[in-house]
């Protein structure tokens, strides 16, 4: 499922705060208004082009992959570090009791502002910069190849072989192939988590993934309660998809490969991670639950271009009454892979002057999923147009489960008569064909939700010791049976490093926006459905063309971080806690057949 996952690298992720010491050192006897508001002018005018810089050489980087750009961004990227760093520690010199609401705020932004916190020792912030750059490259550069060397394929083509092959072998071979990269980037792991630690701690967190948890308007531990609580109002849903799921892949692939009763093998849910299963929705469907059409079929029989599957996202943004992009994102994005050289495919969004400088960066197949994919990337694209106009540190979203959110929030929106407006459609299939739909997008969305959940989990355990390195795969594939019920096809081993198969993890890259992103979706759907006045059941509601819920979109999506993510939510929804039952209303007519197909099978594992 590449729509949950934008490529927000090293650099991207310090979009908040980069500084290079303007201020000086500051004591507590300087904490004055004015000497912290001179203080953050100043680091949000330097800011800007630290930003910039390392935004440019990460997007060369990441498009034209060789020594020297790597090299570069490398470069960039420390100095971007180092700066934000020094930064975030001169901040915590300010006492922010009695300051003006909004410098207080840019105060504390600044202070939390970093997912990378350089080590003190410059040497050490140059290996922690150049071990990020290194395995973030190996991992786009990695390929399975033959014994001879030849009929190499990179993660696209064993991608399209995990989502339509039905050869369990195969589909063997390419899940544990495609894992064969991630070994040598073993021992660099282990040293970044001691690096970055080093940072986290200068800046007074115990470690990394405590810094990651304290940026979220409330206290890390209220914040852990606050992922149990929304866990726990899908899980039931999450188990009996699984049952279900694992019931018709037994009686496809037998009981020999799938248990009754037990975790599904990951290699056969159509996805290189099994963080979604919409590929096997083939396989797992009735005859009753077909959706009437098939949307990939539809775009390649019209022979469309990747330019003309983003100018229909395009479309559906100025159809809320948002401005058209400029005429450099078509300039400059990527939406092809190139055949001359080397790109991190991995679909991404950009803004690289924190201004109009708009770009997305993906390798485009003309399908259904590529479909909801532009759509999503061109949220984060209109997300940060509407809070370029906003000081510096609050060009950021809410929370950054908000960015992902929004454009998924858009997706959902992509039903059957959006696609009847856009052409693509003669007309929309009956209300009795929507099971099928919503099973499709339950086997992407719902599937995904402990995956989401869990990669930070395991991060986290790393980050504070609770996980030693000889435990890094084994305490993996613990969680991932927890939370998921899937277990590896073969057996692994301590030699082994499978969390480093997954972008985000070489790439330090915080993965719990994503499970946050699949909660919020539904609830900002819900309540711009209201906005846009549909009756229809959730589901069926598309705000395409309701220039009433474009402006309740826009009125939050202006905001940026320049208040605390509940009051953001406030002016979209009317709600000030993240509530999962939007999630359960969208999907009530499914969820009610389940429990009817789960009747006399095993539930769990």
């Amino acid at each position: 499922m590449k729509r949950r996952m934008v490529l927000i690298g090293v650099v991207m992720a310090l979009a908040s705060g980069s500084f290079s010491g303007l201020a000086g050192s500051q004591d507590a006897a300087e904490s004055t208004s004015s000497a912290a508001e001179e203080f953050v002018s100043q680091a949000e005018e330097h800011l800007l082009g630290l930003w910039t810089e390392a935004a440019r050489a990460s997007w060369v980087r990441s498009t034209y992959i060789t020594g020297d750009t790597q090299a570069l961004a490398a470069l960039a990227s420390k100095r971007a570090i180092e700066a934000t760093a020094r930064l975030a520690k001169e901040s915590a010199g300010f006492e922010t009791a009695g300051l003006p609401r909004e410098l207080a705020r840019k105060l504390e932004l600044l202070r939390l502002s970093l997912t990378l916190a350089a080590p003190p020792d410059p040497k050490a912030s140059e290996e922690l910069t150049r071990l990020v750059t290194s395995m973030e490259s190996t991992y786009g550069k990695g390929k399975v190849c033959g014994e001879a060397g030849d009929e190499c394929r990179n993660l696209q083509d064993l991608s399209r072989i995990m989502a339509s092959s039905r050869d369990p072998e195969a589909l063997k071979a390419a899940w544990v192939g495609w894992r064969g990269i991630s070994p040598p980037m073993r021992r660099d792991y282990q040293r970044y988590v001691e690096l970055a630690n080093q940072g986290a701690r200068s800046l007074g967190f115990s470690d990394t993934g405590a810094m990651w948890r304290a940026k979220y308007d409330m206290p890390p531990e209220a914040f852990l309660g606050e992922l149990d609580r929304l866990w726990e109002q899908v899980r039931p849903f999450y188990l009996s998809l699984h049952a279900y799921v694992r019931q018709r892949l037994r009686t496809h692939y037998g009981p020999e490969v799938v248990p009754a009763n037990g975790p599904i093998p990951a290699h056969l849910l159509g996805n290189m991670w099994a963080q979604t299963w919409s590929n096997v929705f083939p396989l797992v469907a009735p005859r009753e639950t077909d959706p009437g059409f098939d949307l990939t079929e539809i775009l390649r029989s019209r022979k469309t271009t990747p330019r003309q599957m983003v100018s229909y996202g395009e479309g559906f943004f100025s159809s809320l009454g948002f401005a058209p992009l400029p005429q450099s994102f078509w300039d400059r994005s990527l939406f092809e892979k190139p055949r001359d050289r080397e790109v991190i495919c991995h679909a991404s969004a950009w803004n690289v002057d924190g201004r109009e400088d708009l770009r997305i960066k993906m390798c485009i197949d003309i399908t259904a999923e590529d479909f909801n994919v532009i759509h999503h990337e061109l949220g984060h694209n209109y997300y940060q147009r509407a809070y370029s106009q906003q000081p510096v540190l609050f060009r950021e979203s809410a929370n950054d489960g908000f960015h992902e959110a929004v454009g998924d929030t858009i997706a959902l929106s992509i039903t059957p008569p959006y696609l009847v407006k856009l052409g693509l459609l003669d007309q929309a299939p009956p209300s009795s064909k929507d099971l099928g739909l919503l099973l499709r997008q339950a086997l992407d969305k719902i599937a995904f939700l402990p995956f989401g959940l869990l990669v930070d989990q395991w991060r986290w355990k790393v980050f504070s010791g609770e996980i030693a390195p000889d435990r890094y795969n084994q305490a993996w594939w613990e969680l991932r049976g927890k939370y998921q019920g899937i277990a590896p096809p073969v057996a692994r081993g301590d030699g082994d490093f499978d969390p480093g198969a997954k972008y985000h993890v070489p790439a330090n890259v915080p993965y719990t926006r994503y499970f946050l992103a699949q909660i919020l979706q539904f609830q900002f759907h819900r309540a711009l459905a209201r906005e846009a006045a549909c009756e229809d059941s959730l589901h069926r509601c598309s705000i395409y063309g309701s220039e009433a819920a474009g402006k309740r979109l826009r009125e939050m999506l202006a905001m940026g971080a320049s208040r605390p993510w509940p009051e953001a939510l406030e002016v979209l929804t009317g709600e000030r806690e993240m509530d999962a039952t939007a999630i359960l209303d969208y999907f009530a007519p499914l969820r009610k057949w389940l429990d009817e197909q789960n009747k006399g099978q095993p539930v769990g594992w």
